[in-house]
């Protein structure tokens, strides 16, 4: 094959070009249809091989052939993904590009040129030139289409609710607890700020903690707190557990109390604070500063003792990384020393495995009335020999254990006789418990056994706990009701939400509920008394074959009431910015080993969609209990889950974080968990992977489900794409009608009208705001207040950063004390 002397190095570089293109088309169109994949990458790069072989001879078939080649994608696309713009892109791009290049003119005349005989421009270039055309309208077709939009309203006669609701223990102007209340719910009362003024929000004022990530600090370093407002301060911690209080109008340190955890321990997993705990002894008239009474003694229970608490009558509690719980006055930063050992409680009593950083409170404890209820997060996936997961309560007063409940001893709530330790390796509970003070219950939302990926040797008695919904008795710690969400996890689909507790408006009257979010995507409505569904969730069929030594179980429930996919992955659901990463996408698809939900880790390497990233994760949920309407932010990451065999990897290796190699260290296997990544780093499942979406309550039906954030933060280029990204974090609902959130991987704050699901409002963070940010009142100024942590996330790969962020009406727009 030659060129003629006419031809020069124009046609010789689009003819190389179109033969490179079209061999690594070819070659990788042969690997995907041997695994039983499309036949269109192996014909189209057959085609366009052609094509350059052609455009090398100077024929003006090269453009004929060509304009099959794209009519061909543009049919076989719109048969895979209708006109999806988002997929039609990767599909049709570059191939309408090079249609474009073979019609321009210095090109064209050279291939007539080379041609049998003459032909005019437009006889030779018209199929061409109907095929470009052809793309260009399915292209702008595609751009005006949106399948993923649920356009929808909460009903105006819901909106115009007025009745109160609030979450009991409360005054309206605070947030008192992680989830405001003890009911969870991340609804703030306050309704100043509204769909008609949102718009006006500014920056009120900035503080900088001052604490950033040190050389010897864990990937997985993140900023999540949400601060408390109470005793007319704001309360935050910083991933190093150090605690500061602040005025609520200016953002001024009044305080701060700086615990100076151990911070040499390479075994630390995660270096995360969530928030701390705040209780007020006057609240509770039981718990003044005068003398109290000793109270009477629930059986199985410790009784708690008479004492004088006058030094700290308001407390801060703090968990560390180092796995204590500190008290501090919440007046002056100063350690309560009246409580536990001088001040703190350390959570490594009565276990048997105590190496630092195995044990891990990154949520805060929970406050009732006389307990104080503690558990802790241990080291996902490193071995079977980690700490216990056992949930204690403490007498809030003195720090004295009142009890415990060990998943792998539930019968036996009693504290520990000196000798004795927990079970090793017990269930645990990573995330923020809410409590019915009323009924006397706390909700436990529990993770699994670790390891998460091989379930061979797990508790028996253990085995009913996992991923479950565990409602204790407040006083006693005993086992009231359970309810599991996933059974014999083999996925990590632990509860990673707080339960958010709200009282239905039912047929029948008030109903006490409880909503569980998960990362599987359904949401648990039960009837908080008993466990009892409200909202039915059958038994359905799940995949088998577990890995060797494990099983799957033969059922999973499957709430009516779900975000979950609406349908299984498909190789057309694979994604990628050009057709060439596309490729490589949907041959690690057909490569993996996927039944669905609930596939089981394999060694070929499972598809878990969706991802243990989760649907929704630790940020939850938030509800309106006057409106009755949910708000949350679901995702939809693919993830895949290896398994490899003891002798094939070093037991010690792995990489410290969840996501990557895991030893698993005890059992037969090592696990790889990994997003589903194309080879430019992006997901290889098509946008959208994020949303902000709510539900009518009073239905039970989803109302609004909007794309959220862009990849203007994550892009080689910061173009804000917006094709909905994930968010790691949670919204708050206000009294206004009004949803916030920032969780998404782009730098903003938004604000939603909770009718429509409209984007209201948006403000640049200068860092990740992977955090839930909350409101308040001020008792001072009497403005509302929203405020944010933009800190970052390490192991998301956000930017890092130290600022919080209160946002306000300008001070005219406000309402005078």
């Amino acid at each position: 094959m030659t060129l003629t002397s006419r031809s020069g190095p124009l046609l010789w570089t689009t003819a190389v070009l179109f033969f490179l293109l079209g061999l690594a088309m070819a070659m990788g169109g042969v690997w995907l249809a041997l695994l039983g994949g499309s036949f269109y990458y192996l014909i189209a790069g057959a085609g366009v091989i052609a094509t350059a072989w052609l455009v090398l001879r100077q024929r003006r078939a090269a453009l004929w052939f060509y304009a099959l080649v794209l009519t061909g994608t543009v049919v076989w696309s719109l048969f895979e993904v209708r006109f999806d713009w988002w997929q039609l892109v990767p599909r049709i791009a570059v191939w309408l590009a090079l249609g474009v290049w073979l019609l321009l003119p210095w090109l064209h005349r050279r291939l007539l040129i080379g041609s049998a005989r003459t032909a005019s421009y437009g006889q030779a270039s018209l199929p061409l030139w109907l095929a470009v055309v052809l793309a260009v309208v399915v292209g702008g077709v595609g751009f005006f289409t949106d399948y993923y939009t649920m356009a929808g309203a909460v009903p105006e006669a819901s909106m115009a609710a007025s009745t109160a609701a609030d979450a009991p223990g409360v005054a309206p102007n605070d947030w008192v607890a992680y989830g405001r209340s003890a009911y969870g719910d991340r609804y703030a009362p306050a309704k100043q700020i509204t769909p008609a003024n949102v718009a006006q929000l500014q920056v009120a004022w900035t503080f900088h903690t001052g604490d950033l990530k040190g050389a010897g600090d864990p990937t997985e370093i993140a900023n999540e707190v949400t601060p408390l407002k109470a005793n007319g301060k704001l309360y935050i911690c910083t991933p190093h557990n150090i605690v500061i209080a602040l005025d609520p109008d200016t953002g001024k340190e009044l305080w701060r109390y700086d615990p100076k955890i151990n911070r040499d321990a390479k075994t630390y997993q995660h270096m995360i604070c969530r928030g701390v705990a705040y209780y007020d002894s006057s609240i509770y008239p039981a718990s003044s500063t005068a003398a109290v009474a000793p109270k009477p003694t629930p059986k199985g229970a410790v009784a708690m003792e008479a004492i004088h608490f006058d030094s700290c009558p308001r407390r801060i509690f703090a968990p560390t990384a180092d796995a204590t719980i500190v008290s501090i006055n919440a007046d002056n930063g100063q350690p309560c020393t009246d409580f536990g050992e001088r001040g703190v409680i350390g959570l490594y009593q009565g276990m048997s495995m105590t190496q630092r950083g195995f044990l891990n409170p990154t949520s805060p404890p929970l406050v009732t009335q006389h307990v104080l209820i503690v558990s802790a997060s241990v080291t996902d996936n490193d071995s079977t020999n980690e700490p216990s997961g056992v949930i204690r309560g403490y007498d809030i007063d003195t720090g004295r254990l009142l009890w415990n409940w060990d998943a792998a001893n539930p019968e036996e709530t009693a504290p520990l006789q000196p000798g004795q330790t927990y079970k090793r390796n017990s269930p645990n509970s990573w995330s923020v418990s809410s409590a019915d003070e009323k009924l006397g219950l706390v909700y436990i939302p529990m993770g699994n056994q670790t390891p998460d990926m091989w379930g061979g040797d797990r508790y028996p008695e253990g085995e009913r706990f996992n991923s479950a919904i565990v409602a204790l008795d407040i006083a006693t710690g005993k086992l009231r009701w359970v309810y599991q969400t996933v059974h014999h996890d083999l996925w990590d689909m632990d509860i990673g939400g707080q339960p958010s507790l709200v009282d239905l408006d039912r047929p029948e009257g008030k109903v006490p509920a409880l909503i569980a979010s998960t990362k599987r995507g359904d949401l648990y409505v039960l009837d908080r008394r008993d466990g009892k569904l409200i909202v039915p969730a059958p038994e359905q069929a799940a995949p088998q074959g577990a890995a060797e030594g494990d099983h799957s179980a033969a059922t999973q429930p499957f709430s009516q009431l779900s975000f979950k996919p609406e349908r299984a992955l498909r190789e057309s659901d694979m994604w990628g910015t050009n057709p060439f990463d596309q490729l490589v996408c949907r041959i690690k698809f057909k490569q993996l080993r996927y039944d669905g939900i609930f596939t089981p880790p394999s060694e070929r390497g499972s598809l878990v969609y969706p991802g243990n990233y989760g649907v929704f994760d630790w940020g939850g949920i938030t509800i309106d209990p006057v409106r009755q309407v949910l708000v949350g932010n679901p995702n939809y990451m693919a993830f895949v889950s290896k398994l490899y065999r003891r002798d094939q990897v070093d037991a010690k290796g792995g990489t410290g974080i969840e996501h990557g190699l895991q030893p698993m260290t005890g059992t037969p296997f090592a696990v790889d968990l990994q997003p589903l990544l194309s080879p430019l780093g992006i997901p290889c499942q098509a946008p959208p992977w994020g949303y902000v979406a709510a539900v009518d309550l009073k239905t039970m039906q989803k109302v609004w489900m909007h794309k959220n954030g862009t990849v203007v933060d994550n892009a080689p280029l910061p173009i804000p794409l917006p094709l909905g990204v994930p968010s790691l974090g949670g919204a708050i609902i206000t009294g206004g009608g009004v949803a916030f959130m920032s969780a998404s991987l782009d730098y903003y704050l938004r604000a939603y009208d909770v009718r429509t699901g409209k984007t209201l409002w948006e403000s640049r963070l200068p860092a990740g705001g992977q955090a839930t940010p909350m409101s308040y009142v001020s008792d001072q100024s009497g403005r509302q207040y929203v405020v944010i942590m933009a800190g970052g996330h390490g192991s998301l790969g956000t930017k890092m950063g130290d600022t919080l962020i209160a946002y306000a009406l300008p001070q005219t727009a406000a309402p005078a004390k």
